[in-house]
């Protein structure tokens, strides 16, 4: 069965996080993504975003290297690209340079308007900006960056993915493309619906570390096991705090409610103490076929041994490179398997066959150095 994506084509403008990620979702679920790469250069087997893409290396600085990125977009669904606004533009690759059918996905981390849009960022500073940060904050310390998996990923190539298939969706109706301008300081704060909600009722203080889901509540935090390791714990509803308790042997009757912010802390430390008994192992077969959502801190190494993960084939290894299967699953449709990227601009020749160039003129842009 193909890929629910299948038939889409997609010309991505090599850059970093947002868009390859954006690039490669849209590929594993069946589009036949194109790179747009600056430059040839050698395999590299670790650049898992590549995977499944083709990719051909051209000169953009030359009349004509810009000219087969026209012819590439020419036959394609979608357009995305990351560069700061105005870089398109200067490219002669604008949106009203394009055909009017093409959806054109512009991913940046500021949009393409304000007096930050040509300001240099990174998740980090989005994440500042929106005020999302503070909220990792601990009374005494200040925030530990997240990775780069809330603004660049959650904030920016979800929230591309979805405003490129909504106007996909769109262009059915109306046969026209559109423009979609997806910037990460507008995606993080779409995700904080839940807080925004928690803050309006008062329910959410703004002191660090003080709230269900930051750490302050004890039943919502982790913990450092006898051996060093560490145990997630999240029983957050009643019937699953109920079950940390016997879990842990201890009477309810004989505590606090559980959501009594004043002794929070006391039942940090004694928790704290419970775990500190037994190693992390013992506590995950304690806890195991309960719903007390008590979860072992795993290495990644660990992660890809799990017995679930391992049953539901999370992670695959082309060529020896661990990385995620395909996500989301469907019932009529199938994902691309992962296999290996290709090197930036080893596609050049068969697409520029498919688009209708004989090898004299393929030879003469190489020789011209429009293709690099």
């Amino acid at each position: 069965m193909p890929g629910p994506l299948d038939g889409l084509k997609v010309v991505e403008m090599a850059g970093l996080g947002p868009v390859p990620l954006a690039g490669q979702l849209l590929c594993d679920l069946g589009a036949d993504v194109t790179v747009i790469d600056r430059a040839s250069a050698p395999l590299n087997l670790h650049d898992v975003n590549r995977r499944g893409k083709r990719s051909i290396a051209l000169n953009l600085k030359s009349g004509a290297g810009v000219a087969v990125v026209r012819d590439l977009i020419g036959r394609a669904d979608i357009l995305i690209e990351g560069f700061r606004p105005g870089v398109m533009e200067r490219l002669g690759l604008a949106p009203s340079d394009l055909p009017d059918a093409l959806i054109y996905g512009r991913m940046t981390g500021w949009g393409q308007e304000g007096p930050l849009a040509h300001t240099a960022g990174h998740d980090l500073t989005y994440l500042a900006q929106t005020g999302v940060l503070s909220l990792l904050a601990t009374a005494d310390a200040p925030p530990k960056p997240p990775l780069n998996l809330i603004a660049d990923y959650g904030g920016g190539s979800m929230f591309l993915i979805f405003g490129i298939l909504s106007a996909v969706i769109a262009r059915g109706r109306t046969g026209k493309g559109q423009v979609v301008d997806a910037a990460m300081i507008d995606g993080v704060p779409a995700m904080m619906g839940l807080l925004h909600g928690f803050m309006a009722s008062g329910f959410w203080s703004n002191e660090p570390g003080t709230n269900w889901l930051d750490g302050g509540a004890p039943f919502y935090r982790c913990y450092r096991c006898a051996d060093g390791a560490d145990i997630a714990v999240a029983a957050l509803e009643p019937q699953f705090y109920a079950a940390l308790l016997d879990g842990l042997g201890l009477d309810a009757a004989g505590l606090p409610d559980q959501n009594d912010r004043r002794q929070w802390m006391t039942m940090a430390r004694m928790f704290e103490d419970f775990f500190a008994s037994r190693t992390r192992d013992e506590w995950v077969e304690k806890f195991a076929g309960t719903d007390a959502c008590v979860a072992p801190v795993l290495s990644m190494a660990e992660a890809q041994r799990d017995p679930h993960l391992a049953t539901r084939g999370t992670y695959v290894a082309p060529d020896g490179v661990v990385q995620a299967a395909p996500a989301p699953r469907f019932s009529q449709s199938s994902p691309r398997k992962p296999t290996p990227p290709t090197a930036p601009g080893a596609d050049a020749h068969a697409l520029l066959v498919e688009l209708g160039y004989d090898d004299v003129r393929i030879d003469d842009l190489r020789r011209q150095g429009h293709l690099t």
